[in-house]
């Protein structure tokens, strides 16, 4: 478990399938990283525990401390097509414009770059995704390559420790 002044971040699981859809289901939020239907949610959350118990990291359901009110999810993401560990962050609507991506985002990176001990971790965002990118940015991340991520052009992203 990762924790910051306002958020703790712990591992999903398929238990959260249900938040998973929820989180999904706001067009503004699914605009770049696609909905789920419960089955496909199911699937994904297995892929996510799968990976934490091969590669001792994966996404994490991030919560407020203050209630426990899960938020968004953000961690790291093993691609092997690319061979590289990618950092993602997606919040619910309401969470917006609080820096709780960056917060959340900031703990991944200092577990990925500390205890994890990797060496260059990207972000692959989505073209038109101003906030994400600000958030990329906001952490001294630069564009590495332009690429195809789940059919769509996005860039890359990369931050070396």
């Amino acid at each position: 478990m990762i924790t910051t002044e306002r958020l703790r971040l712990r591992p999903l699981t398929p238990d959260d399938a249900d938040w998973w859809v929820r989180l999904h289901a706001d067009e503004e939020v699914n605009r770049y990283v696609g909905g789920y239907t419960h089955a496909q949610a199911e699937a994904r959350l297995r892929d996510i525990q799968r990976q934490w118990t091969e590669r001792g990291h994966g996404l994490c359901a991030v919560e407020l401390r203050t209630t426990g009110e899960t938020i968004g999810r953000s961690g790291l993401n093993w691609w092997e097509q690319f061979g590289e560990t990618e950092i993602g962050w997606t919040f619910a609507r309401p969470h917006w414009g609080h820096g709780y991506a960056t917060e959340a985002a900031r703990a991944v990176l200092a577990w990925g770059f500390g205890p994890l001990g990797l060496n260059r971790i990207t972000a692959m965002i989505h073209h038109g995704n101003t906030a994400s990118t600000a958030v990329a940015e906001r952490l001294s991340f630069t564009p590495l390559r332009e690429d195809t991520v789940l059919d769509r052009p996005c860039t890359v992203y990369a931050l070396d420790r």
